[in-house]
C-alpha cells in the first residue's frame, strides 16, 4: 500500500464476525495461508503437515478444529477458483 501512497486508514476492509468456537480454527487457517499445495492448475488444499504442526504449536488437537480448518480451506478454494475464471 505505501507504495501507491497509501496507509491502512485509507483502506476500507469488510467487520467480520467470528463465532468463539471457530476462533482457534481461523487463526490456524491464518497462521497456514500460505501454505497451499499446488497443481498444474493452481491450489489444490493446504499442506496438512503444516496444519498438523500448527495445531500442534497452538495445543489445539480437536477434531471440530480440522473440520473447521477444512471448511475454510474449501471457501478459500472456491473464491480462489471463481476469481481465476473470471
Amino acid at each position: 500500500m505505501a507504495q501507491f501512497g497509501l496507509t491502512e486508514d485509507d483502506v476500507d476492509r469488510p467487520s467480520v464476525d467470528l463465532w468463539p468456537e471457530v476462533w482457534d480454527a481461523w487463526c490456524v487457517f491464518y497462521d497456514c495461508c500460505t501454505q497451499w499445495r499446488m497443481g498444474a492448475a493452481g491450489p489444490i488444499g493446504l499442506d496438512y503437515l503444516v496444519v498438523y504442526r500448527e495445531l500442534d504449536r497452538r495445543g489445539t488437537h480437536s477434531d471440530a478444529d480440522m473440520d473447521a480448518v477444512r471448511v475454510l480451506e474449501s471457501a478459500a478454494l472456491d473464491v480462489i477458483l471463481k476469481s481465476r475464471n473470471k
